[in-house]
């Protein structure tokens, strides 16, 4: 299977600020694994849009996975109760 390439949306960068360190760490290397396989079992892909979303925690990884060009879009980091606002 080939490899994915991960690319973020800038405001993520905002977003993973705002997360403990500890848990950051966490959260990035299940980014890093979204490169090998972005549909991970325990992935949801969200209803009416073409985004998935993982958890790690008590956070959420809401991504884009663009198979034609081999692309995983991080869009959004986020606590389980502030993802969704």
């Amino acid at each position: 299977m080939a490899e994915y390439e991960i690319f973020f949306k800038e405001s993520v960068w905002k977003d993973i600020r705002k997360v403990p360190k500890g848990n950051l760490k966490k959260i990035m290397t299940r980014i890093e694994k979204l490169a090998d396989n972005p549909r991970p079992f325990g992935c949801e892909k969200l209803t009416g849009e073409e985004l998935y979303r993982v958890r790690q925690g008590n956070y959420r990884i809401v991504y884009l996975i663009q198979d034609n060009e081999l692309t995983v879009w991080v869009i959004k980091v986020g606590h389980r109760k502030d993802i969704y606002r």
